[in-house]
């Protein structure tokens, strides 16, 4: 795909990997609806990207704003690429969490998917050239972990997702490709005791590799990803023998 004056729709996009795809896309002259529930951060990274960012401060959880924001989009341009990246992660044992943060996670990461992945979906069948729908998964999709119950079941769920709609929208010249990073160098996990550190995967890297995807030949589908940092451990602190 030629990512110049493409449209492209991004999701949680307003820090961390949203914020490194947004810019990723904008120095490739793609034009970048950024969607996010902080409208100030979208408008300090619009401030910083140009007029090519479009900020859309919008609850995903919300069926209704969604299915109305994608229709008012119908009569400015056809989408060919999403990117759904939006989620949380809230970490603990199963009978201390509150059901209700178990369950925002679902709605969050899981209904908030669909909500914005279905009418978007219904415009790229307009398309004429490929469109690219990418989900940002997690290798906590592959394998289970520990106190993680309710964010493994999200991703999970992203993957049998993505898995799904690939096989059902490639005859429609639209590409679904599932991207399963491990840690990102973020505070996205800082509620399960982990801290960021420079040897986790960086966001612009992550991003690097998304416009690889994006840029792929028509014919190509790639739909599945995982990324793993090399070396994940925490770098070690290493003394100074002339200290």
């Amino acid at each position: 795909m030629n990512l110049k004056n493409s449209i492209a729709i991004v999701t949680g996009a307003s820090k961390g990997l949203g914020e490194a795809l947004s810019k990723a896309l904008i120095n490739k002259g793609t034009i970048v609806y950024g969607i996010g529930r902080n409208e100030n951060k979208l408008i300090k990274l619009q401030t910083s990207l140009g007029e090519r960012f479009h900020p859309v401060s919008l609850d995903l959880t919300d069926e209704m704003a969604v299915t109305k924001w994608v229709a008012s989009l119908r009569e400015r341009h056809l989408p060919n690429i999403l990117i759904n990246n939006a989620g949380v992660g809230s970490f603990g044992k199963i009978d201390e969490m509150p059901s209700s943060t178990w369950q925002q996670m679902i709605h969050s990461n899981l209904i908030g998917l669909y909500n914005i992945t279905a009418p978007v979906v219904a415009l790229m069948k307009q398309n004429i050239t490929v469109s690219h729908i990418i989900n940002i998964g997690s290798v906590l999709g592959w394998v289970g972990r520990e106190e993680s119950t309710a964010y493994c079941t999200a991703k999970f769920g992203v993957r049998g997702f993505s898995e799904a709609l690939y096989l059902e929208l490639r005859k429609y010249n639209i590409k679904v490709t599932c991207v399963s990073p491990g840690s990102i160098e973020t505070d996205f996990f800082k509620s399960s005791g982990i801290e960021a550190h420079g040897n986790m995967l960086q966001p612009d890297e992550v991003a690097n590799t998304i416009i690889h995807l994006l840029e792929s030949p028509d014919n190509m589908l790639i739909n599945e990803i995982t990324i793993r940092p090399l070396h994940p451990q925490k770098p070690s602190v290493v003394s100074n023998p002339s200290a």
